[in-house]
């Protein structure tokens, strides 16, 4: 439960912002049509964030406790510098024709690779023993950034203070790191 907790929290507040959740706003405003949308977002999300868990938990199995330990002390502190950094998203930017769920998921899942969201679930599988709960916490965090993104886009951005939302996503990474680092996880094997 805590593996779901965490990456529920962490992801839906690391989207906020990110170029993923920019892209939910445009293709919303393209498109005008939020079921398929909604729908593709959450299917690529899936798929991204599967392979993603599969990645980290394979990763962890790979590398001795302390290793593991060291590396995900780093790639958390790092995170945590990563999401004060803001994201864009090329308005002009031309989406292929393939009707709006299937342009939606191509573009949202390779959006995806290599973004802050897709990293964190790597590290949060490699921390936690438990890549069900991950995936699904990581993708209902990504869900909860988004789907309000879709069905309500200008007017959530113009109210929601990214600055603060961001500082707080960073200083969560930040905790996870340090806490890391300082050896709590142990009874985990970490």
């Amino acid at each position: 439960m805590e593996a779901f907790i965490v990456s529920t929290g962490i992801v839906a507040l690391a989207e906020i912002g990110d170029k993923t959740q920019l892209l939910a706003f445009l293709l919303a405003a393209k498109f005008r049509r939020p079921v398929p949308i909604i729908l593709a977002i959450l299917v690529a999300t899936l798929a991204n964030h599967a392979v993603a868990a599969s990645v980290g938990a394979w990763v962890s199995a790979q590398l001795g406790p302390e290793a593991m330990r060291w590396i995900l002390g780093v790639g958390f502190l790092a995170m945590a510098a990563w999401t004060l950094i803001p994201d864009e998203v090329d308005e002009k930017a031309k989406l292929p024709r393939y009707g709006v769920f299937l342009t939606t998921l191509i573009v949202f899942f390779l959006a995806e690779m290599g973004d802050k969201t897709q990293v964190a679930t790597v590290a949060l599988a490699a921390r936690f023993d438990a890549l069900l709960a991950v995936v699904a916490g990581t993708t209902l965090g990504m869900m909860i950034a988004n789907v309000p993104a879709v069905l309500f886009g200008e007017r959530i951005a113009a109210k929601v203070p990214l600055r603060l939302v961001h500082g707080i996503a960073a200083a969560i990474f930040a905790l996870l790191g340090v806490a890391t680092l300082l050896g709590a996880g142990e009874r985990l094997g970490f």
